[in-house]
């Protein structure tokens, strides 16, 4: 049976020449390989299909019968790996907090312990007509984060 540990060591070299990280790596049961991989530079499909070659070179069909899916992840697909934060710093992001908070914002730090979400609103200021416009910064640890996905927009 193909486990993680042996895709992990076939993938290490190309991995690192292209600059890349493993977002996710599943091997299941019966032999099906999904592979979710994103480079701080972009991944392309071409990058794809280099690192599933390398993968079916390096693992013997007659012994193992396996599928195989290499892919980036999706962009509506929640960040899984502390790369991802670091690669959309700057941009517009949607984080769902273990408690239900929801915080929609710009990216502007990730460290080791968590990131840094600047989120701006309107809210009603005492004494005041209109509502003003205020930029409220949330420090976050990744442990009290549920999920996080990029904001899409379309213009």
């Amino acid at each position: 049976m193909i486990n993680k540990k042996q895709i992990e060591t076939i993938i290490d070299g190309i991995v690192k020449e292209k600059n890349a990280y493993v977002v996710d790596l599943m091997v299941n049961s019966s032999n099906k390989i999904i592979l979710e991989l994103d480079s701080f530079d972009g991944f392309t499909i071409d990058d794809c299909v280099d690192v599933s070659r390398i993968i079916e070179q390096n693992i013997d069909r007659d012994k193992e019968d396996f599928a195989l899916e290499v892919s980036t992840p999706g962009l509506s697909s929640p960040f899984k790996v502390w790369q991802q934060y670091k690669k959309n710093v700057g941009q517009e992001i949607e984080t769902i907090l273990k408690e239900g908070n929801k915080i929609k914002g710009n990216l502007i730090d990730v460290d080791d312990e968590g990131i840094v979400i600047e989120e701006t609103k309107k809210v009603k200021v005492e004494g005041k007509k209109k509502k003003q416009t205020i930029v409220e910064k949330h420090q976050l640890s990744f442990e009290n984060i549920k999920s996080t996905k990029i904001v899409i927009k379309f213009k």
